[in-house]
């Protein structure tokens, strides 16, 4: 990709190309979320998602179980993103407390794609920025990776940026339910009610 294309418009084409398993249509009658879903995912959505081991803010070794505890939003950027990454977050944050008020409790995640600038203690002040219950995760090379490949997500650093480089990256936010695993995503256009309302839908059928 060319790296002088502006940063959102690289996003946007990055998330293009890391979606294309991503169908959308209804789901299926034999799907207990049929009722709920805007899109359906090719090969199932159980082919998205899985175990993974990252680190939180404080440094220590988490899983899928110890984060996936509630209902989740979760999202795959950097915090060193000028643009995109903060208002697809905020629009999670946003989602959450829409969420609050309607009575249901699910947690935002974010999981860096930047582990080499995006420590634990950055990941995490970004997450407690943008909301008190915001979980923020980064990790190594390989455990980063091995968690964007469990959920399909597209991110490539440009390698000619010095220390200001920009991550392409995907821009999908899913909802992982802790029995049922990945169940949805969201595009970053949704605003934060239409997102509850679906989320909500999903919540309400488990």
């Amino acid at each position: 990709m060319n790296p002088i294309i502006p940063a959102a418009a690289v996003v946007a084409v990055a998330a293009t190309l890391g979606a294309t398993w991503f169908v959308t249509r209804g789901g299926s009658d034999s799907d207990a979320f049929a009722q709920c879903r805007s899109s359906q995912i090719a090969g199932g959505a159980d082919t998205i998602g899985g175990p993974f081991e990252l680190l939180n803010a404080k440094g220590e070794t988490v899983t899928d179980k110890d984060v996936i505890t509630k209902p989740s939003l979760v999202y795959f950027g950097y915090t060193f993103c000028p643009d995109v990454c903060p208002l697809d977050v905020s629009r999670n944050a946003e989602t959450i407390d829409v969420l609050d008020e309607r009575g249901y409790d699910v947690t935002p995640v974010f999981i860096s794609v930047d582990p080499a600038r995006d420590t634990p203690e950055v990941v995490g002040d970004f997450a407690a920025n943008l909301h008190e219950r915001m979980i923020g995760l980064t990790g190594s090379d390989e455990q980063v990776r091995a968690a964007s490949k469990a959920y399909k997500t597209y991110f490539k650093r440009h390698e000619d940026d010095g220390d200001y480089y920009l991550v392409d990256h995907s821009t999908f936010t899913y909802l992982v339910l802790p029995e049922q695993g990945f169940v949805e995503f969201f595009r970053r256009d949704e605003t934060p009610e239409q997102v509850a309302d679906k989320v909500g839908c999903f919540v309400d059928n488990i």
